[in-house]
């Protein structure tokens, strides 16, 4: 039942927390280098990057309409048109003032978001941690109940050979004694052991 204590490298804790903003500082870098190789006020780039934004912002409304909508779909297609926007942004605007801002805002966002997640995943971690301990002390309540239940009847065997090996002892002892006779002992109504015969 002992679980091997595993240290995570700090590099495995602090990647989760960094990721929002990797990802939007990779959107913010790619967008600039996509301004510098000639998107800058290019129509039909801007046209592109407001299709498919306004695609994957439709797909993810679609995705969490009804009952019955998908969040994780919902969410990852609200993020793509998030950042092509903010991609279309960067690549189109002439200054970097305005992506930085958007990135900020992009950013920003992304840590209320996932901080959210984080919290739930904590909270799941932390009573899936409390039902695992509860489990363990109750099957560790149980292992002592039977392990005293066991003793008690290893003790109760013990001093019943105890007794036979005694009563043995004294049957023998009194079979030896001078002048003991089984047949008084039959006459008088208790019962008499013979100890000569061999079984």
């Amino acid at each position: 039942m002992n679980q091997p204590i595993v240290h995570r490298h700090w590099l495995a804790h602090a990647l989760p927390k960094a990721a929002p903003a990797i990802a939007t500082s990779t959107v913010l870098i790619l967008g600039r280098i996509w301004n510098a190789n000639g998107a800058e006020h290019s129509v039909g780039n801007a046209t592109l990057i407001v299709v498919l934004a306004a695609g994957a912002a439709t797909a993810g409304g679609f995705a969490s309409a009804g009952r019955r909508g998908d969040s994780v779909i919902a969410g990852t297609a609200f993020a793509t048109s998030g950042g092509l926007a903010l991609a279309g942004v960067a690549g189109y605007a002439d200054g970097l003032s305005l992506p930085l801002l958007l990135w900020a805002l992009a950013t920003a966002v992304a840590y209320g978001l996932a901080a959210r997640y984080w919290r739930t995943d904590r909270r799941d971690t932390t009573a899936h941690e409390r039902r695992t301990t509860e489990r363990r002390e109750d099957h560790a309540h149980i292992e002592r109940v039977e392990a005293l239940r066991a003793g008690a009847q290893i003790e109760v065997a013990r001093s019943g050979a105890a007794y036979a090996e005694q009563l043995a002892t004294a049957l023998i002892t009194r079979a030896a004694l001078p002048g003991f006779d089984p047949a008084q002992l039959t006459k008088a109504g208790l019962p008499a052991i013979d100890t000569t015969k061999e079984h």
